[in-house]
């Protein structure tokens, strides 16, 4: 089974050697790298460090300002660099109805731009856009509902804002390009995977099931990036069986 690894889970190791952590992440059998935090040193060489350590570059964690008219299209020429298809927006501050409708606004003006470029455009949630915002909106619906962006569906950000992540997953299947699997507990505390109380199991199969792109993400760097890395890793095959 194929796995990719979120970058920012062993963003100690990047800031310390970007290309070493790619041929850690490779070592330990992640075959997809998501990336995050831009295009350091440069697209070009981020492709040519990752197929050194034999990874698909599976997405970008790309803020929204890259979609901005004046941007757009160098954004475009970094993810063809980069061989990637993928370009997720990792969160925004949509905390009123002026700030949510001008976001709305730009990703219905960028997602033809990209898609035209041969890049599916998608947005990662986090808790916060399952809670009324100061305008009363629930962000996530809003988005559903007003853009056709694909979605990435971080699991456990949506168990922590008390949501049935594997309901999710049916309701929103058309939309989903991938998912983040992630454990943790209540309250935002997150974990290697099997460490916390979020359903990782159940989510793991069904993204089987649904023949779904499974991004791990474990973010708290205890003691460090890599060992988490490789936990998540060794829960994971324990789970094949």
């Amino acid at each position: 089974m194929e796995y990719g690894i979120q970058m920012y889970s062993v963003r100690d190791a990047v800031a310390q050697d970007y290309q070493a952590a790619f041929m850690q992440m490779g070592k330990l059998g992640y075959q997809k790298a998501e990336l995050f935090g831009g295009m350091l040193p440069d697209a070009k060489t981020i492709r040519l460090w990752a197929d050194q350590a034999g990874l698909k570059i599976s997405g970008t964690h790309t803020g929204a300002p890259a979609l901005m008219e004046e941007n757009i299209q160098k954004t475009i020429e970094d993810h063809h660099d980069l061989g990637c298809n993928l370009l997720i927006i990792p969160g925004h501050d949509l905390s009123n109805k002026e700030k949510l409708d001008a976001f709305i606004q730009l990703v219905n003006a960028a997602r033809p731009v990209l898609a035209q470029a041969g890049i599916t455009l998608a947005y990662h949630n986090h808790s916060h856009e399952f809670v009324p915002n100061q305008d009363g909106q629930i962000i996530y619906d809003e988005l559903v509902n007003r853009t056709e962006m694909k979605l990435e569906l971080d699991t456990y950000w949506a168990y922590n804002a008390g949501k049935d992540p594997l309901q999710m997953m049916d309701a929103l299947k058309n939309r989903l390009v991938a998912i983040h699997l992630k454990d943790g507990f209540m309250g935002g505390e997150g974990m290697p995977l099997g460490q916390g109380t979020a359903p990782v199991k159940a989510v793991w199969q069904k993204a089987l099931d649904m023949n779904l792109m499974i991004i791990v993400e474990s973010e708290t760097c205890k003691p460090d990036g890599i060992t988490e890395a490789r936990e998540c890793m060794e829960y994971l095959r324990s789970l094949e069986g």
